[in-house]
């Protein structure tokens, strides 16, 4: 034994020098350690009850305890919701791809989605968005419309982020050939054509507006009655001045009005223009007045008509009533009284002011504010709205009376509801209306009730048939 044990230490001592390079480092042995471990463990039993695990390239026998761990500071920037979208910097863009079946192997970045199976591109940035997963929890388990409202597209992404409460108001932007603009109304009025939307069948059909009755089936029509006054007035100053006046709303004195005037820096308070009396500037041009008797200057026709109305009548509506918009119910206009008498129809009155037709010009749509407009609605039309089966609103402004007292329960006061997508209609079924401004609100109306994506497509489809735009324009009904 003790001659095997003198030959092992030859050996060793032989060894440690060919290590060593031949260098004197004192006694000649190697230094005795645990042999160490060359692959990291891959069975569950090797993880011991008490959350201890034996570390890769450690020693054996020692142990390492298992510590939960905290997200870096900073790794997560932003909780948001699945409508908050890269609100700024890189989007998670999502863009049609023409072909997507000859590069949709060869792009890693592309992917099917939507109803119609399109090509989208997502761009990057979706990683620095994180998501506070509490808030897509809603009661029972289902997500509902705070996760989907704003996606009504049925696309996961789009060009710009938006959500129930955010959203870019560059998506209400689109390119409008200029001869598209309706300059004079349709010689009789069903004339007009009529672009007909089917939302659960996602069909589109192109019709003329006399057929309007056969496309519905168990609808109430209900249609905004106000009727425009010549509010228009061309007056002059003491020093012969001209000055435009231009009346937007009833105050509550008899004879007080809500109004425009240019050149509004160059007029003062208590100014007499005429039957005009300036009262006191309310900012932006705006000014309170005083107007002796009835409004007797010329229709309001919007600034992108150029023509001369021959008949002024054009632009009301064959059932307007009260007196009091500065603009009119555009989607009315197409209505004939032959017409009407194949609708079951209910009326509401909204007095169409500034707001409708004023652009949004904030970079996001919730940086614009509305200051509302006047609104009644009889006690009987009303009740012959909520208990109708189907809704079918005429215009915008429609919309806005039936949700507003759904809501507020109160059949008269202002109308400061600002419908955006994400919206929740609780009684509008379906929607009649002309095709609308860019960066207007109207648009954005639109866009809550038919979807945003399908909306861009809408108007993309009635500018490739040559429909005419805006007020004297053709009519979109969806349904």
């Amino acid at each position: 034994m003790s001659r095997l044990r003198r030959q092992l230490e030859t050996v060793t001592t032989r060894i440690a020098e060919s290590v060593c390079g031949g260098l004197s480092i004192g006694a000649p042995t190697l230094e005795h350690r645990e042999p160490g471990v060359d692959s990291p463990p891959s069975r569950a039993h090797q993880i011991d009850e008490q959350r201890e695990i034996v570390y890769p390239r450690m020693s054996f026998r020692e142990k390492l305890s298992l510590d939960s761990l905290e997200p870096a500071d900073g790794l997560v920037e932003k909780t948001s919701d699945l409508g908050d979208v890269a609100c700024h910097g890189e989007y998670l863009g999502a863009r049609r791809v023409a072909d997507r079946g000859r590069y949709l192997h060869r792009n890693r970045r592309l992917e099917l989605c939507g109803r119609h199976r399109q090509g989208l591109d997502l761009l990057p940035g979706t990683v620095e968005r994180g998501l506070q997963v509490g808030r897509l929890r809603t009661a029972g388990g289902k997500v509902r419309e705070a996760l989907f409202r704003p996606f009504q597209s049925q696309f996961v992404h789009e060009r710009r982020g938006y959500s129930q409460r955010r959203m870019d108001t560059a998506v209400l932007e689109y390119d409008l050939p200029e001869e598209l603009i309706a300059q004079t109304p349709t010689e009789r009025r069903d004339d007009s054509r009529l672009l007909v939307y089917r939302r659960r069948t996602d069909q589109i059909e192109h019709r003329t507006f006399a057929d309007l009755p056969a496309l519905l089936e168990r609808e109430l029509v209900v249609l905004n009655d106000t009727r425009v006054v010549p509010a228009r007035l061309r007056l002059r100053r003491e020093s012969g001045g001209a000055v435009e006046v231009f009346l937007l709303e009833r105050r509550g004195e008899a004879g007080a009005w809500e109004g425009l005037a240019r050149p509004s820096k160059r007029l003062r308070a208590g100014e007499q223009l005429g039957p005009v009396e300036l009262l006191e500037p309310l900012g932006r041009g705006r000014w309170l007045l005083h107007l002796e008797g009835e409004p007797a200057g010329d229709v309001p026709l919007p600034p992108y008509i150029h023509r001369p109305l021959e008949d002024p009548e054009r632009y009301q509506t064959v059932y307007a009533r009260e007196a009091g918009s500065a603009a009119a119910p555009t989607a009315g206009l197409h209505f004939t009284r032959e017409l009407l008498q194949n609708l079951d129809h209910a009326c509401v009155t909204l007095h169409v002011g500034l707001d409708t037709f004023q652009p949004v010009t904030s970079e996001l749509l919730e940086g614009h504010t509305l200051h509302g407009e006047r609104y009644s609605v009889a006690s009987g039309a009303w009740r012959r709205i909520a208990a109708a089966e189907r809704v079918l609103a005429v215009g915008t402004t429609a919309v806005r009376v039936v949700e507003t007292v759904v809501r507020t329960h109160e059949l008269d006061g202002r109308a400061t509801l600002f419908v955006k997508p994400g919206f929740d209609f609780r009684r509008v079924d379906a929607l009649l209306t002309n095709f609308h401004l860019p960066r207007s609100t109207p648009l954005a109306l639109v866009m809550a009730f038919a979807g945003i994506e399908e909306t861009r497509e809408l108007y993309r489809a009635a500018i490739a048939e040559r429909y005419r735009f805006f007020s004297f324009g053709d009519a979109m009904l969806v349904l």
